[in-house]
């Protein structure tokens, strides 16, 4: 126990948030003819630090192996995200004047499902984008990318180049990062005087209130208070400024930071309030922590009590969606196809693969009109209603849609 430190402050782990067993990285997607070698699984247990109160677990691949050439994540395949997106870019640009003489760097900017927009209004982009294959889709759209991982190295080559950034977007990257104080000094060394960072994450309250454990897998290695976001920052010379609360994912947090040296924007309210909510609702309380795993436990049995009545009942069921955070679930919980026939997912590159570690079948979403399933399971539960809407001709046989997250349960149009 003692060799574990919390990647940001140093102290020693001790603490236990949740253990979730042993599990395969959650895109780590098996051919069908690849069965007999298997998955390497690792345990996915989660430790809090006493110190400074970052969620955390343990690195046991490297970013390279699993973000690397090929990644399964395309973020353009939600048009729930997409509207998002273009929402930023327009509130952006009117709130803050980025424009065709502003430099707007994305980092982890995915298939440029973000960038596209800020493009099409005729500002400069640069994005960032390890993983091969989906950084070839930015560039189909015309977005420049540099093929590499960011941190403080990284942002010395831009700045060298003279391309420092007056808006630098991180978007659902910062629990992907395993050198988080590296990470943050990329983006000091990277901002411009004057210029603007937004950074948006899962909100470690949404998590804990929300009981979303299977948000939790080997990609993210860390979950964040604002209170522990604000910390890291300091500590690195970055001032959080505002912060919006969100509706993605579950419930996230979007910052704004700025230098602290900077004075022009002068900090909200919004920073304390969610800070002292924080707070009221124990984030700063180590005992609010060690209670989290009594939560998750009972929600597994009554998963399995949900799914086993279902199947006395004779009902065939399903899966919709192959996200990262299902893997969790279904491997946390043992569910194989002796409960779930199959799953379905919109994105042609998980199609005719099989799930990690519960090695489910992956097939077009056709599949469900074909086989009239009974009910339908949303894995990926933050677009339910948009899952609902696409695919609401299952009604048609008398289909349902369920979900297992916050509770399982059918749910009611």
């Amino acid at each position: 126990m003692n060799r574990r430190k919390c990647r940001f402050c140093q102290a020693q782990l001790n603490v236990s948030f949740v253990d979730l067993g042993l599990s395969p990285l959650s895109n780590a997607f098996t051919e069908l003819g690849k069965i007999n070698g298997g998955n390497r699984f690792y345990p996915l247990h989660v430790y809090v630090c006493e110190q400074c109160f970052l969620v955390q677990l343990e690195e046991f691949e490297s970013p390279q192996d699993i973000f690397g050439e090929e990644y399964a994540y395309f973020s353009s395949f939600s048009e729930s995200w997409l509207q998002h997106a273009k929402e930023y870019v327009d509130n952006m640009i009117e709130r803050y004047s980025i424009n065709s003489s502003s430099k707007v760097v994305e980092i982890a900017c995915n298939d440029g499902y973000l960038l596209q927009y800020f493009k099409e209004r005729n500002v400069p982009v640069i994005g960032i984008e390890p993983a091969g294959n989906v950084a070839e889709e930015a560039r189909k759209k015309g977005i420049p990318v540099v093929s590499d991982f960011f941190g403080e190295k990284l942002a010395e080559l831009f700045v060298a180049r003279g391309e420092q950034a007056d808006l630098i977007i991180g978007n659902n990257v910062l629990a992907h990062v395993p050198d988080i104080n590296d990470f943050v000094k990329g983006l000091k060394r990277l901002l411009k005087d004057g210029g603007l960072i937004t950074i948006e994450f899962p909100h470690l309250l949404a998590l804990i209130q929300e009981n979303q454990f299977d948000t939790i897998y080997h990609e993210h290695f860390s979950y964040f208070s604002l209170s522990t976001v604000q910390k890291i920052f300091s500590y690195h010379g970055l001032t959080v400024f505002h912060v919006e609360k969100l509706l993605s994912h579950g419930g996230s947090l979007r910052i704004y930071a700025r230098h602290k040296q900077d004075f022009s924007r002068s900090t909200t309210t919004t920073v304390d309030e969610i800070i002292k909510l924080e707070k009221a609702k124990g984030l700063q309380d180590i005992e609010t922590y060690r209670l989290f795993f009594q939560q998750v436990e009972k929600t597994k049995r009554n998963i399995l009590a949900f799914l086993i009545q279902l199947k006395n009942e004779g009902k065939r069921i399903v899966g919709y969606g192959a996200p990262a955070k299902g893997n969790t679930l279904l491997n946390y919980c043992g569910i194989r196809s002796d409960f779930i026939d199959y799953v379905v997912d919109i994105n042609p590159y998980k199609q005719g693969l099989l799930l990690p570690g519960s090695l489910i079948s992956i097939y077009e979403p056709e599949r469900i009109r074909e086989t009239k399933p009974d009910i339908i399971v949303i894995m990926p539960w933050n677009i339910k209603e948009e899952v609902m809407e696409q695919m609401s001709y299952v009604h048609e046989w008398g289909g349902e849609f369920a979900v297992f997250i916050p509770n399982p349960k059918v749910l009611k149009l």
